[in-house]
């Protein structure tokens, strides 16, 4: 199972041209700027995850929804993209509305690669979590997409999905994330703590009790 994140920033710039070509190009991903999760992208962070192949451009983030295609470059402090439209309706469709102004905004699905398994997540100190977290350094792109105006708050962290051997299909799932399984994992020990706080007290009880009858003996 693979959980693809996804994350829009305020400040993205791109162009969809005028002629009858339908190409447009743009920023991606800025680095260095804290997004509405919280989570900030560095320099390079795609420097190891970017195909040099064509990408999907996704509307709504949708696999079932292409709408073009684009090739991605790593620069010093954004993520540049250049594509083209599909010539069909979807393709048409978007091209207007991001022109219009009424889906002019881009988002990206990506994968990190920078985080180790969630347990060793836990087990870390509070501010190594935090910062391992918060800061994503590597990442792998997955698709970059189109999306209505004013969505950046898109709980990315909430969008899960599964991708085929082959990664061109997905399937949404119920799985949790790290910060699921993390707050699943405080949970339960903080569960098994009390149960042994319970117990001892329990035991403790028991030895008093014991100590009394036998004084009385």
């Amino acid at each position: 199972m693979t959980e693809i994140e996804f994350r829009s920033l305020e400040d993205i710039e791109w162009r969809v041209e005028d002629g009858d070509d339908g190409t447009f190009a743009g920023y991606a991903c800025r680095y260095g700027k804290k997004d509405s999760y919280g989570t900030t992208f560095h320099p390079g962070v795609f420097r190891k995850g970017l195909d040099k192949q064509d990408y999907a451009l996704l509307f709504m983030h949708s696999p079932y929804s292409p709408v073009g295609t684009f090739r991605a470059e790593e620069r010093a402090d954004h993520l540049w993209i250049e594509g083209r439209y599909d010539d069909t309706a979807a393709g048409r469709d978007a091209r207007v509305m991001a022109r219009s102004g009424s889906a002019r905004e881009l988002s990206v699905g990506f994968v990190r690669t920078d985080l180790p398994d969630w347990k060793k997540l836990y087990e870390m100190e509070e501010d190594k979590r935090k910062d391992a977290l918060e800061n994503i350094r590597s990442a792998r792109l997955v698709e970059v997409s189109q999306i209505t105006a004013r969505m950046a708050a898109v709980p990315g962290s909430k969008l899960k999905t599964v991708r085929s051997a082959l990664g061109d299909l997905y399937a949404a799932v119920d799985a949790p994330t790290i910060a699921d399984r993390i707050r699943e994992e405080q949970e339960r020990r903080a569960d098994e703590d009390e149960q042994d706080r319970r117990m001892q007290e329990r035991q403790r009880r028991a030895a008093l009790l014991r100590l009394t009858t036998v004084g009385r003996a």
